[in-house]
């Protein structure tokens, strides 16, 4: 395959991994597949790979209202569109713990779910995910490429004990996201469960 069909392949792979609203391996993944597969320049696949992948997740966060509107009952949307506006007061914490989960070896299904349900706006999100992106994917990229011989190594690599715990970790947000009752947490300062959030 002639480089730029590669590149274009980079950025339509990694814009389709992180369109789809459920748990999968990373763009990361695809991206050093296709780099050790290839022969790529790293820091091209990283230009076109990267800019992909933040707008799949942006539009992720985008629809998935629409969809957890069918499947959640109005009081839990009201509930995480009030967190919401919580966070978007204080714009400087936000995009800390969205620079330092992007760093993280997590899936940011996730993390661009709840954000789509809290109808957090892309000012929030978006810089602070593409910086962590970056340097998060840049290291992948690079740790890969001298790590594999073979492009077959690296996807044997998204099937391993640390993809499962990535995993794991992306469903307990997303439980704590649904069943913890944000209101009673952030205004009265208790914990408290309601697991009828289902319509």
């Amino acid at each position: 395959m002639n480089p730029p069909l590669a590149y274009l392949l980079v950025f339509v792979g990694s814009l389709a991994v992180d369109l789809v609203p459920f748990f999968g391996p990373p763009a990361w993944i695809l991206m050093a597949f296709l780099l050790v597969k290839f022969h790529l320049n790293p820091w091209l696949v990283l230009a076109f790979g990267v800019p992909a992948s933040t707008l799949g997740r942006y539009v992720l966060s985008l629809y998935i209202p629409y969809i957890s509107r069918r499947l959640i009952k109005a009081r839990k949307h009201a509930e995480l569109e009030f967190v919401g506006k919580r966070l978007r007061q204080k714009l400087w914490l936000n995009w800390l713990f969205v620079f330092v989960y992007s760093l993280l070896p997590l899936s940011t299904t996730a993390l661009f779910t709840a954000a789509g349900m809290a109808r957090i706006g892309w000012v929030q999100i978006i810089p602070p995910f593409f910086a962590g992106k970056f340097i998060s994917d840049a290291v992948m990229l690079f740790t890969s490429r001298m790590a594999a011989g073979h492009a077959s190594e690296i996807l044997q690599g998204a099937f391993s004990l640390k993809a499962a715990l990535s995993l794991g970790v992306g469903l307990v947000i997303i439980c704590l996201m649904l069943f913890l009752d944000w209101r009673i947490l952030l205004e009265k300062k208790k914990v408290a469960f309601n697991f009828r959030v289902w319509k």
